[in-house]
């Protein structure tokens, strides 16, 4: 991991103007760095795959730009440990104090603020979006971009379990547990509509600290084989019809693990509307019906999707795409 001098002032922060080093040889060090990070709506498909090391669990994330964390980090020379406003926020500390780390300098500490609209427990990544915009923060703060390998192994370090939200472009099947990309799916995914909903009654979320690991059956383990083949080649053709099929068969998978209340139900409400799919959170409570953004259609098949949600006691609603 590369590293490089710290953002930390050696006068103070009156007298540091934007784009002031501490030294010629180091980055320019600015008073406040801020770094925003978009969250995800769950997961297109989440399992237990071959390679050539061994079976790995991995990951490929819908991302969703409607829910971001943002990061503000003020460095100080005199402080020993980040300092985060919300108390509560121990991952994104821990994120900032270890990419200052990282980052070699003398400055070991710093206030944090973060802010963010992703409630917790739903499955929206919302402590990865907490720690990556930390992270960047940080290396803002020190006239640095973070590349996205040294975000993982960072917020790996920091939450033990990330989403793929350092790869915003990218379509990628990602080890969450190492942080490590497994397989490059061919570029980014193809633009989706889709219809978000929350499934649990109160809308209470998951206790998603509580989950144990998803133990998979060896049918399990063999079915992930032909999905993330089918996953491969949705991308690579932009076929978001194929993406909804995987999405739909990663969903019925994942029920033996996090039942969804009503799945069945729910599949039938999204074919009858016409939706290529239906995603869910492997960690959470969000899901969400997938459709072709280039239908001429599109309006009636979501308006009918939305009533038909809303007769199985589902009101609420949200409609994004994956190209924001």
């Amino acid at each position: 991991m590369t590293t490089a001098s710290g953002p930390c002032p050696t006068t103070p922060k009156e007298a540091m103007p934007l784009g002031t080093s501490t030294a010629p040889d180091r980055p320019a060090v600015r008073v406040l760095g801020a770094h925003r990070s978009t969250g995800h709506h769950g997961e297109i498909l989440q399992g237990v795959f071959e390679t050539r090391g061994g079976l790995r669990r991995a990951l490929i994330t819908l991302p969703c730009p409607l829910y971001s964390s943002r990061a503000d980090f003020a460095p100080s020379p005199t402080a020993d440990h980040v300092t985060v406003h919300e108390p509560w926020r121990i991952k994104a500390a821990r994120a900032a104090e270890l990419a200052l780390r990282t980052l070699g300098g003398p400055c070991a500490g710093g206030t944090l603020r973060v802010s963010t609209n992703m409630p917790p427990g739903r499955g929206l990544g919302s402590s990865t979006a907490d720690v990556l915009a930390a992270i960047g923060a940080v290396y803002d703060a020190a006239g640095r971009s973070p590349d996205p390998t040294q975000s993982a192994a960072l917020a790996i370090a920091a939450e033990t379990a990330s989403d793929a939200l350092m790869y915003p472009d990218r379509a990628v099947l990602f080890a969450h547990r190492e942080g490590e990309i497994v397989e490059d799916l061919g570029g980014g995914l193809m633009p989706l509509a889709v219809l978000g909903f929350g499934t649990s009654r109160d809308g209470a979320g998951v206790a998603t600290l509580d989950l144990p690991r998803a133990r998979y059956t060896v049918w399990e383990i063999e079915a992930f084989r032909p999905l993330l083949g089918m996953a491969r080649r949705a991308i690579r053709t932009g076929d978001a019809g194929l993406i909804g099929r995987v999405a739909t068969a990663s969903a019925r998978l994942n029920q033996r693990h996090l039942p969804v209340p009503g799945l069945d139900d729910l599949l039938r409400a999204g074919e009858a509307a016409g939706a290529a799919g239906l995603q869910v959170a492997h960690s959470g409570d969000v899901a969400g019906l997938i459709f072709d953004p280039r239908l001429p259609d599109l309006a009636t098949r979501t308006d009918e999707a939305r009533k038909r949600l809303d007769a199985l006691g589902i009101p609420e609603t949200w409609y994004f795409t994956t190209k924001g």
